[in-house]
């Protein structure tokens, strides 16, 4: 199970290194070039999701297994990306933000469906957090990021998520962000909780994953920087790994 993998590692001190895939960025040989470099790299998990998705998901997730046995987690943008060829799923609650449907109301829509599907579901709360400039997140979601400088607030919220019972924190900047996520706030929500805690938006340097690494992160994500250079992946890789 992806959760036992995810505990392990982090009872172990031992990081995770998620590649974020967006099938829209893709073409079927792109992908099949990145999954190839993921196997040799020893990528940890492969996310899947992006903020359209135009492309037809359970034919890239499709074409991801049938190349790799590294785990396939859904990271989904809209109740259409939904896949029981994935093998898990973040079922993201936008904790920072006030808008009902990403609190409650599409989990309760897509439930019947998640249930059917027999996906692992890892209960997220997701804590977006103002990356220096606009993202597809903030627009689609109708929310406003936490500013990068209030770490009480983001302490508060990943605190409120915890004791509601989710089992992950994921501190996100955006896709493409200017800025990443402050070490201070990562370090100061790491340690006002006990469960897992993913950072991703705006990652792009193994001195980027290092600070978010020794700041707390347990689980890094990464998409857009391999997007713009796939050659820069076995280096990222191994600077989560060290």
């Amino acid at each position: 199970m992806i959760s036992e993998l995810i505990e392990n590692k982090k009872k172990s001190g031992k990081k995770i290194f998620a590649l974020l895939i967006d099938p829209d960025q893709h073409t079927e040989l792109s992908l099949e070039n990145l999954i190839e470099r993921a196997n040799k790299t020893n990528v940890d998990v492969i996310f899947v999701g992006g903020s359209l998705l135009n492309n037809d998901i359970d034919r890239s997730i499709g074409l991801i297994k049938a190349n790799s046995t590294i785990p396939v987690i859904l990271f989904p943008g809209n109740l259409l990306q939904i896949s029981n060829k994935a093998d898990a799923i973040l079922l993201l609650s936008l904790i920072s933000g006030r808008n009902p449907d990403l609190l409650i109301g599409n989990h309760v829509i897509a439930s019947s469906h998640i249930k059917r599907s027999k996906l692992e579901v890892l209960p997220t709360g997701y804590i977006l957090i103002d990356g220096g400039k606009p993202t597809s997140v903030e627009y689609m979601s109708n929310t406003k990021p936490i500013p990068s400088d209030k770490q009480d607030i983001a302490t508060a919220t990943a605190m409120a998520g915890e004791m509601l019972g989710l089992k992950y924190i994921y501190l996100e900047a955006g896709s493409g962000a200017k800025n990443t996520i402050n070490t201070e706030m990562i370090e100061a929500v790491s340690k006002s909780v006990n469960i897992p805690l993913i950072v991703g938006g705006g990652l792009k340097s193994t001195k980027d994953i290092r600070l978010a690494i020794n700041a707390g992160a347990d689980i890094v994500v990464l998409g857009t920087a391999i997007e713009n250079d796939i050659n820069l992946l076995d280096e990222l890789v191994k600077a989560a790994h060290s």
